[in-house]
């Protein structure tokens, strides 16, 4: 690739990570801005936020600034995912979105009459942010072609998909008025979710091999992130009646599979995750405000106990102790450094580490 030389090289580590046969030290995604740009970033006016989003020429133009002018340390490797925001799954099922700078939402349209009426959740193909990402992902596929990794795009399926639809608010009240809703509605979203995975891992591979995505990780075969961020509104017994089946399905459907398990308000659930023997890892995301990784190492060693592999970002200042307090084994640390120096001596760290494991 001409934006990663060593691929080859880094594809291997994340076999091994997968495998939980990394025996050296942890996988490593270290990143930076480079010291010197070797580009300028595009500059183009739009009328609207939705059409800047909308804009695929310009899109792909941004990631391959972005991927030029950034320093890939470790494992870390260059790769754009298209992206409409986190909704864009539900608005493939009717909702609106509404766009902002960096992210966009849902304008949540089913209302209890359909509810009520049992409106059957069924995706269309047809639909224009369906075939915007069709097309998006095209273009970025010919785009990346021996350049960059071209990634699935952000696929929010399951309680996540319903809570785009009906709103956070109300899909709680269903949880006692309507609970046939996320019984039933979670299982017909996964029709969706395997249509356009299907679809959208034909078109990236096209001329690659194997998968990505936003996480960052490379699989040989059809992964994908698996989450539910709404399961912090709910108990342990309700993630067992309304999130347990989808996510089984999930997990059957791909290859392998990482869940996002996002902020203290999940960790209530982590015992159950831990015994699905189909989960390959969890990502853990201790979220703004709390303490960073070395913080949580009661947590992760949990994860790691149960023989999964374990994703999590890792503050510089924190790598050390790190590396000194878990194995190594289907381990991987996220590094964003403030600029090249710090990310290089990251590296060295690696490394210097790594000599004494022989």
């Amino acid at each position: 690739m001409r934006y990663c030389e060593n691929w080859e090289a880094i594809a291997k580590r994340y076999e091994e990570f997968w495998a939980r046969e990394n025996h050296d030290r942890p996988i490593l995604s270290i990143r930076a801005p480079k010291a010197v740009p070797v580009c300028a970033a595009p500059k183009k006016q739009h009328a609207t936020l939705r059409e800047r989003w909308w804009d695929t020429q310009y899109q792909i133009e941004v990631e391959n600034a972005y991927m030029q002018n950034t320093f890939y340390g470790c494992e870390a490797f260059p790769a754009y995912s298209p992206n409409l925001g986190p909704d864009f799954f539900a608005a493939c099922f009717g909702c609106e979105l509404e766009y902002g700078e960096s992210t966009s939402w849902a304008i949540s349209n089913m209302t209890d009459a359909d509810v009520e009426a049992g409106k059957k959740l069924v995706m269309d193909r047809g639909n224009k942010y369906y075939q915007k990402m069709l097309e998006m992902t095209a273009a970025a596929v010919e785009d990346g072609r021996d350049k960059y990794l071209v990634g699935v795009t952000d696929i929010h399926p399951g309680a996540d998909g319903l809570v785009s639809l009906r709103g956070p608010q109300q899909l709680c009240m269903d949880t006692v008025d309507h609970p046939e809703l996320l019984s039933r509605g979670t299982m017909e979203m996964f029709e969706g979710f395997r249509t356009m995975y299907d679809e959208l891992y034909t078109m990236t591979t096209k001329y690659q091999k194997g998968a990505t995505n936003w996480m960052g990780i490379w699989h040989p075969g059809r992964w994908y992130v698996t989450s539910c961020d709404f399961s912090c509104m709910i108990s342990p017994g309700m993630y067992e009646d309304f999130i347990l089946e989808e996510l089984q399905a999930e997990l059957e459907f791909l290859d392998a599979s990482v869940y996002h398990l996002d902020g203290p308000g999940a960790l209530k659930h982590l015992d159950l995750l831990l015994e699905q023997p189909k989960l390959k890892g969890v990502q853990w995301v201790y979220g703004d405000g709390q303490p960073t990784a070395s913080h949580w190492l009661g947590t992760l060693k949990k994860i790691q106990d149960a023989g999964k592999c374990i994703q999590v970002n890792v503050a510089p200042g924190e790598l050390e102790t790190m590396l000194q307090s878990l194995k190594p084994e289907g381990v991987m640390y996220n590094l964003y450094c403030s600029n090249e120096d710090e990310a290089r001596q990251a590296v060295a760290l690696a490394e210097k580490y790594q000599k004494k494991l022989h």
